[in-house]
Order: C-alpha cells, then structure tokens, then sequence
C-alpha cells in the first residue's frame, strides 16, 4: 500500500507516494472530470505535488463529496483507491477487520437497496449488512447463500434488471421510521458531536478556539435537550479527538436517532462568512438521506432565520461520519472564525443560545412531519410543551 496512507500530501509534496497518486487519478481518465484529462502521467515531475494534481485531487473530492481542499489525507486517499474498482471487476466478501472498500461496493449496495435487499447506508465499505444483504438475496434467488459476490451472483443482478425505476426502498423505509416514532422529541437519543478537541483544536481566530467554541455550543444544546426528557451521548470529551470513523462507531453503537456534528468554518478569503448544514447524499437514488436532508434544511432555515449569519445552504456530501452512521446525521458549520463579524457573534453566549435554540427546534420540528404548521424562527423552548400538545 502506498505510503500516502500514513500522511498528509499536498501542493509540494516530493517522492514515490506522490507518483502513486498521480498514477491512479491517471489511470481514471475518462470518469467525466476534465481536470483528469489534461494530468501528466510521468516524466521529471511524475513524484512533484504541482498545481495541475492539486486542481486534478479538488476536482476528484468534489466529484466524490469529500471535502475540497486539494489535499491526499487518508480518506481522501481510499477513495482515489476505490474509484478503480467497478461491479464484476473482483469477487466481493465481507472480511472482518479488513473491510474491502470501493465503487464497486457502492454499486452493489445500490443494487440490494433497490431490490428491496436491505444493505443499509450506501458507504461503500462491504461491511457485516452488505453480506446479509446478499445472503438474503442469495436465497430468494436460489443461490447458495455464502455472502460472496461472485460470478454466479452477478448474474442473478444481471437477470433483475429492472425496466422500471422508482423510489429507493432505502429512503422510504427511513422515512417511514420517522413517521411511525411519533411526535414527541421525549425519550429520544441525540448524539453531539463537537469537532476536533485534544491536540486538533480546529480553526483559531480573532480568539477563539473552534473546539472550544462547539463544545461550549453543544453544552447548551444538551441542557435544552435534556430539559424535555432526551438522552445525549457525547462523541469526545475536553480531551480527546476521536477519529472520524470512532465517532461514527460510537454512534451506532448508541442506537441513535440522529446525529449533530458541531463545527465553525474557517477560510483565507477574507469575506467567506456565514452558516452552512450538510447530509448525506452522493447522489439523488439511493446514496443519500432523505431525513437527513431534511432535518439539515430545517436546521439552516431556523438559523438564518433567527441570527444575521449569511445563509450558505445545505449540501450533500459523503463525508466519514456522514456515511458511516446508521441514522440521520447533520454536520452545522456554524459560521466562520476567520470572519469578524461571524467571529464576534461566535463570542457571544447570547448568540450561542440562539444556535441552540434553533437547533433544539429543528429536532422537533423533524418529527411533528406533515403536522408542523410552525413558521421558521418562531418557536421557543417555552412553547414545545404546549405545541406538542396541540399535535398530539
């Protein structure tokens, strides 16, 4: 495996792991991205992290719904691995400890979701759902039921091609589990998750440490939340930063029914400004969270609707904690550090509040459903009991 696994590679950036990466984007071409097209292969620069790979790895995390930043990081990396793999191209199974990884696991995931064959969230990981999935499928078709994607199996896909397409099992089915939960926000689990923490303190600007900015910010959630009978689970603590994956890990292993990532944002461009949500969602079929999206619009609206914070809309993205959760999940980019006036608002416990009660009100209203007929901005902490028990 290359060695630009164990390290961060960017603009440069000098040595064989470079070449590597260079190598694989290369070997994309054709994959609908001009910026591929135009990438020297090899020569005297082959190992140099230039301008053109930088714009090539941009255009490759936008395309995939990573992060932009034009930096080779971990995640960023097995994605560019598993974009060469497509359905057919290698038998697929489920190894524990050593999950197999890449678009062609997305394509099969995709696949079972739409045949009714629940693989759960489409994160491109062949991970212990994927095999029941396939197992299950295996045996409504007739065939040995040993978990493995193989030829026999890619057949039986092949015989199921559907002539008709509609709506993903995947996205119903979670839609439905929130209709049928009921209205109340009572005696459910919410886990926060504030950004970075310990040695990672994330943006710092004009005096403010974004760990500490979202910590304090999910302190005030969590006493709004628990105030009406809802259970928090913290992903960190004062002193430790969990990894992307552990923070997912402990979520589902929480049973959760939704997920609040807490950031600030932070930019070189003196007038980026404003807050932003984002989902799950690589595309509009099924990689994607129909109630996540939802709950991140709510959550946008209620807080450009109570604050002056530019409104930078919500956003799709396949982010490692917005993948590999089970539930909904919503990461807030609660204004920008780097900016001024987001930054003197930031510093205010006043404002803080405001965050929270937006937040708080936009759990609930994700659960009134076809019953909320609140105006965006409106409901307090004081008028939930009394709302919902005109909803009940």
């Amino acid at each position: 495996m290359s060695d630009s696994k164990n390290g961060l590679l960017g603009l440069g950036s000098h040595g064989p792991a470079v070449a590597d990466v260079r190598t694989r984007l290369v070997a994309l071409r054709g994959s609908g991205l001009p910026e591929l097209e135009h990438l020297a292969e090899d020569g005297v620069d082959a190992q140099q992290f230039d301008a053109g790979l930088e714009r090539a790895v941009r255009a490759f995390q936008q395309h995939k719904g990573l992060i932009v930043d034009g930096v080779v990081g971990v995640e960023t990396f097995a994605a560019i691995d598993g974009a060469r793999w497509s359905l057919g191209d290698r038998i697929l199974l489920h190894t524990p400890g050593h999950l197999q990884r890449g678009e062609d696991v997305v394509a099969l995931q995709e696949r079972l979701n739409t045949l009714g064959f629940g693989a759960g969230r489409v994160d491109g990981r062949f991970g212990a759902a994927t095999e029941r999935a396939v197992r299950a499928f295996q045996r409504a078709y007739g065939l040995s039921g040993d978990g493995s994607v193989g030829p026999e199996t890619l057949r039986a896909f092949d015989d199921l091609k559907r002539s008709v397409s509609g709506g993903s099992a995947t996205v119903l089915r979670e839609r439905e589990r929130v209709r049928r939960s009921g209205h109340n926000l009572s005696g459910r689990t919410v886990v926060l998750d504030p950004g970075h923490g310990a040695a990672n303190p994330g943006a710092t600007a004009h005096g403010l440490v974004e760990a500490e900015v979202v910590m304090d910010l999910a302190r005030r959630i969590e006493g709004r939340l628990t105030a009406i009978g809802v259970s928090v689970v913290y992903t960190r603590t004062e002193h430790t930063s969990p990894s992307e994956e552990e923070r997912a890990a402990l979520a589902n292993a929480a049973g959760a029914d939704v997920v609040l990532s807490l950031h600030c944002d932070s930019h070189d461009a003196a007038d980026a400004s404003g807050v932003a949500t984002f989902f799950f969602g690589r595309d509009r079929k099924t990689s994607w969270s129909a109630v996540g999206e939802h709950l991140a619009d709510l959550v946008q609206r209620e807080i450009v609707a109570r604050t002056d914070l530019a409104n930078c809309r919500s956003h799709g993205r396949s982010w490692t904690l917005l993948q590999q959760t089970t539930m909904p999940a919503v990461r807030i980019e609660a204004g920008y550090l780097s900016h001024p006036a987001d930054a003197s608002r930031l510093a205010s416990p006043a404002f803080r509040d405001t965050l929270a009660e937006a937040v708080l009100v936009s759990l609930q209203r994700l659960y009134l459903g076809d019953d909320d007929t609140a105006t965006t901005g409106v409901l307090r902490l004081g008028d939930l009991r009394a709302y919902l028990a005109a909803h009940g």
